[in-house]
């Protein structure tokens, strides 16, 4: 037996307590026991137990058992329930069963997925899953995948290749050479774009006071009419599922505009990209497959657990280019080394959950699943105009709902009321200038009843809202 300092024996004798494991477990399934019906956002009386975390850092040594139950009778009673059904304010998604239970799994291996060496379970997993997107999405033989935090890492690593890609094209390797003195690059964009890219734009070094603005519709899409014209110093950068309305561009005919000019194009798809992996809604991103890269989250549609975004590159030599740096101590393996296709060398192996929620769903859950997701967020659009006071400003043509009452000050009051329900849980957003509600239906936990309960919050909401107002 190897001589041990006291903290080995105590961390060691703790990695073997199975009973410390039985006690997280038991606060988990306690969790997900309550997740379909608790309240939505933690309640006014359970929000001051947070200020039980605040103390000096302390001096000694503490006590596992006591850490893990103060962490579930202060932090559980304070999570926003999203794997439920009636969460609606951000696009976070719920989480597929066999993606949880694999993160947990994979929580013991606790793999950084750099290298092969250091992971070949990572490396092999994210080949496969690579392929299956591709197949799945319809995009070009040639694309790479790299597996990172989210959305706008995805986007930034999109620009960050067309950056390299487009300065090459004008004989400046930017990788060398930096952006001083380098070559214009013509950023062009829809105003509805969401602000991941404008962050990706800023942290590129394209500067948001260059962007060339496009013109949207009543819809948020881009307005292709408005387009200018194109050429190879360009990037232009299209959505799939406007963050407010959840619309999509017209990917065919820009990007066959861009490919006849050689300008890249990048999709923003966060949670929209997702509608090509169905029959039912592909329509709605027919003509990716002519873009350049594509951002999207696994922890959206997909839901996965957090955090899992996802990156795929028609041009993999700019990928690789942009993203990738070495040293003398890499060992490359005779596979996949997943360093090559993000910005971080170490990491952990989120593709271990992506692997087994699409293996559990397979083509036919997700076409159910993200069906459901599309089905819902009508019924819930249905269902609300046909109450007083609500008015729907989209359409529904995927899984977000617009909606706005009578006035800017009614708008925001009666979504007051809502959150402060706890019933369903939604958020506000500008449309036009005016107000709104913004409903995401992302999880697949969501059942009619969900909705229909969420619904009669709303004119619950609305109700007390008019009471206050007669008062006055």
């Amino acid at each position: 037996m190897p001589e041990l300092t006291p903290l080995q024996k105590q961390m060691r004798k703790e990695l073997q307590d199975e009973s410390l494991f039985a006690q997280v477990q038991g606060y988990g399934l306690r969790y997900l026991d309550e997740a379909f019906e608790r309240h939505v956002f933690p309640k006014a009386t359970d929000l001051p137990k947070l200020n039980q975390f605040e103390e000096p850092l302390p001096q000694h040594l503490g006590e596992a058992r006591q850490i893990l139950e103060d962490l579930h009778n202060w932090g559980s009673p304070n999570a926003v329930t999203h794997i439920g059904g009636r969460y609606f304010g951000f696009v976070n998604g719920s989480i597929v069963p066999t993606g949880l239970l694999a993160k947990l799994l994979a929580s013991f291996w606790d793999q950084n997925t750099a290298m092969q060496v250091i992971s070949p379970i990572s490396s092999k997993l994210e080949e496969i899953v690579e392929q299956w997107l591709i197949d799945l999405l319809g995009l070009p033989s040639t694309s790479k995948a790299g597996f990172v935090s989210g959305t706008s890492m995805a986007n930034f690593c999109g620009l960050a290749a067309a950056r390299y890609r487009i300065l090459m094209h004008q004989g400046w390797d930017v990788s060398e050479k930096g952006l001083f003195g380098a070559p214009p690059i013509r950023v062009i964009t829809g105003r509805q774009a969401h602000s991941t890219i404008l962050k990706a734009i800023s942290l590129n070094g394209l500067g948001k006071g260059n962007i060339e603005w496009v013109a949207v519709d009543n819809q948020g899409r881009i307005r292709a009419d408005e387009v200018p014209e194109l050429d190879s110093s360009c990037l232009l950068i299209l959505q799939a599922g406007d963050v407010n309305s959840g619309s999509f561009d017209d990917f065919q005919s820009l990007g066959q505009k861009a490919q006849d000019a050689g300008a890249w194009v990048h999709i923003d798809g966060a949670f929209g990209l997702w509608a090509g992996a169905t029959q039912s809604l592909k329509h709605l991103t027919q003509g990716i497959e002519l873009a350049n890269s594509w951002a999207l989250d696994g922890h959206k549609t997909l839901n996965t657990p957090y955090d899992s975004g996802i990156i795929l590159c028609a041009d993999p030599e700019a990928m690789v280019s942009a993203l990738h740096m070495s040293g003398s101590y890499i060992i490359l393996g005779d596979k996949r080394d997943g360093m090559f296709y993000t910005p971080e060398m170490s990491r952990r192996s989120r593709v271990i959950e992506l692997w087994a929620t699409l293996k559990y769903l397979g083509r036919e859950g997700l076409e159910s699943m993200i069906n459901t997701m599309h089905e819902r967020a009508r019924q819930f659009a249905g269902e609300i105009s046909q109450l007083e006071g609500f008015e729907v400003l989209n359409d529904v043509v995927f899984n977000q709902v617009l909606i706005r009452c009578p006035s800017d000050a009614i708008t925001e009051q009666t979504l007051k009321h809502v959150q402060e329900l706890r019933e369903c849980w939604a958020g506000g957003s500008l449309w036009e200038g005016k107000k709104v509600i913004r409903i995401s239906v992302c999880s697949w936990a969501t059942t009619s009843e969900d909705i229909s309960r969420s619904v009669a919050s709303f004119a619950q909401a609305y109700a007390l809202v008019m009471a206050e107002k007669h008062k006055v």
